[in-house]
């Protein structure tokens, strides 16, 4: 592909998985269409990290802030849906995504005892229902 770009590694604790930040003039062409790329690079990289470290490991790429921004957008989706469903006491569903971007959803409201989630559905129609708590 030839992409020359900086690349970063650190770990981030509260999501318990090590980040790849990866910046550079052409590094833009490794998000792909609606990142399919940049989920087919971290797999791969989530693969080799893992065997190497001879245990499971979660990876995140971030490509120019691509995915920081995607979280923190997932984030927000989370809490206001929350919000939704503790007012009108219905679950509701969140569209299909893929499980890194579901497992932020998890995560985020992880600690609140006014909603709970589930992943429900199999492969690309896997999605979150967030459910008022029991």
């Amino acid at each position: 592909m030839g992409v020359v770009a900086d690349t970063y590694v650190r770990e981030d604790k509260n999501m318990n998985s090590l980040v790849f930040e990866i910046d550079g003039p052409d590094s833009g062409l490794l998000i792909g269409r609606r990142g399919e790329t940049l989920r087919s690079l971290q797999f791969i990289i989530r693969l080799i990290a893992s065997r190497q470290l001879d245990r499971k490991i979660f990876v995140s790429l971030d490509i120019e802030e691509y995915t920081e921004r995607r979280y923190q957008f997932l984030r927000n989706l989370a809490h206001r849906t929350a919000r939704e469903v503790t007012t009108s006491s219905r679950p509701m569903e969140l569209d299909p995504m893929p499980s890194n971007e579901r497992r932020i959803i998890h995560m985020s409201l992880s600690r609140s005892s006014r909603v709970t989630t589930e992943s429900e559905g199999e492969g690309s129609k896997r999605h979150v229902i967030i459910s008022p708590g029991r």
